[in-house]
């Protein structure tokens, strides 16, 4: 694992200081140092450091004593698999995916048409439910007796998370199981890197929504292809053509346009404090991170469900290990066992995530990556109304402009990919599962 640049944690600690320092007086969701979000992040961090560390001296130790040659034993297989692991057979893995795709092209429009209304229903309804879900788990109280009743408000955000991977793990389990895989090439150690981001960004996600209103989230979401697109020069040395850059900027634009209407409007549920838009440019530099990890690792010829379990598997390990440290993983479900209401949101949230995940493998394996983008696209906006329906968030008319402008720009981005395939170009492909 390469060192980390101590002197960019140092500014990083530097920037966000002054947003506790700033939000303190106003927020009061927090009181004492345990609920101030840079604290519990802190906690979370070194929790997995505890996990990351040790298997971090455990690989420079087996690799410098050449173990693949010298070791053997019960224990070898699966060293060698966490470690160095297996050649890969790309043929494979192009018979499976080579096979989907003739099956799509062979059957019939009407039975093409039924599978996209499946899977655009199958989307919709997963990923509307689990953004309606998010925001009730995360803003609202359980257990309030009256209207004057506060309630008690639901408030590690890493539980969440590891629900979420503990059943999203179980359903990739037994895909691998169930349906043919290729051979497994890659060291698993790798998917730890997208597997911390992947939390990280998760956390930062479920955090945001104390600070920030949930269509502002949103729109934040649609604006990461800004730093995928920095993310793949850094990462993946990714060249960008001029209509990428065009359409980068107008979601900019637009996504300004928003937070500007938001911060004139003094409603609740508008208001975005500064602490809010560190989490969020936290979790669009995590998962901007994420997804060209996981291109990297691609590289491998596995399967989708194969990423799926890996990302998860140490995701299930590190938040684990971490809420346990903590003491936060009982204290979690003794909340489950107050309020049976919330534990019946966590886990249709979970089942909701897990099942979405599967529909965007399923997507993008029949109808290709276009389609999938254009129907979360129409997901995002279909997000934001249901949103401020369910829960009374105003939206200005500059704010409606904003998201007006960021959905168009998305558009923009499919319309000059299809395009560009049609002309015989290949453009670059952004990472679009979602693990």
């Amino acid at each position: 694992m390469p060192p980390f640049p101590w002197s960019l944690w140092v500014g990083v600690l530097l920037f966000v200081l002054p947003a506790v320092r700033a939000d303190a007086e106003e927020s009061s969701l927090f009181f004492g140092w345990q609920d101030v979000w840079i604290f519990r992040l802190f906690l979370n961090v070194l929790g997995y450091a505890t996990i990351i560390i040790p298997g971090y001296f455990l690989i420079i130790y087996f690799k410098r004593v050449n173990y693949l040659e010298t070791g053997r034993g019960l224990c070898f297989p699966v060293i060698k698999t966490c470690v160095f692991g297996n050649e890969s057979k790309a043929g494979l893995l192009d018979d499976v995916l080579g096979t989907s795709r003739n099956d799509a092209e062979s059957t019939s429009s009407t039975r093409q048409a039924g599978k996209l209304l499946f899977c655009a229903a199958g989307l919709q309804v997963s990923y509307l439910t689990w953004g309606v879900l998010q925001e009730r788990v995360m803003t609202r109280s359980y257990g309030a007796t009256g209207e004057e009743g506060s309630g008690e408000r639901f408030k590690d955000s890493q539980f969440l998370v590891f629900m979420n991977r503990i059943l999203a793990l179980t359903v990739a389990g037994l895909c691998c199981v169930v349906f043919k895989q290729p051979r497994h090439g890659a060291p698993m150690f790798k998917y730890s890197f997208a597997s911390l981001s992947n939390i990280l960004s998760s956390w930062c996600q479920y955090e945001a929504l104390k600070f920030i209103s949930f269509p502002t989230q949103v729109l934040a979401k649609a604006s990461k292809v800004i730093p995928v697109m920095l993310m793949g020069k850094i990462v993946s040395r990714k060249s960008y053509e001029y209509w990428e850059y065009l359409t980068a900027a107008l979601i900019s634009v637009g996504v300004s346009m928003f937070l500007l209407s938001s911060s004139t409007n003094k409603h609740p549920s508008t208001v975005t404090t500064f602490s809010g838009v560190v989490i969020l440019a936290g979790y669009i530099v995590f998962d901007s991170f994420t997804s060209n990890w996981q291109d990297n690792l691609f590289k491998y010829k596995m399967s989708s469900v194969q990423m799926m379990f890996g990302v998860n598997l140490f995701s299930c390990l590190f938040t684990v290990g971490s809420l346990l440290e903590q003491g936060a993983f009982f204290d979690s479900l003794a909340f489950m066992a107050r309020h049976s209401e919330f534990a019946f949101h966590a886990v249709l949230l979970s089942v909701c995530s897990a099942c979405g995940q599967l529909f965007i493998f399923y997507t993008i394996a029949q109808f290709g990556a276009a389609v999938f983008t254009i129907i979360m696209t129409l997901r995002q906006a279909i997000a934001i109304l249901l949103s401020c329906f369910l829960y009374g968030h105003a939206v200005t008319q500059l704010g409606a402009l904003g998201m007006a402008v960021v959905f168009l720009a998305l558009f923009l981005r499919v319309y000059a990919r299809s395009r560009m395939k049609k002309s015989g170009k290949r453009p670059q492909q952004t990472p679009v599962q979602k693990v």
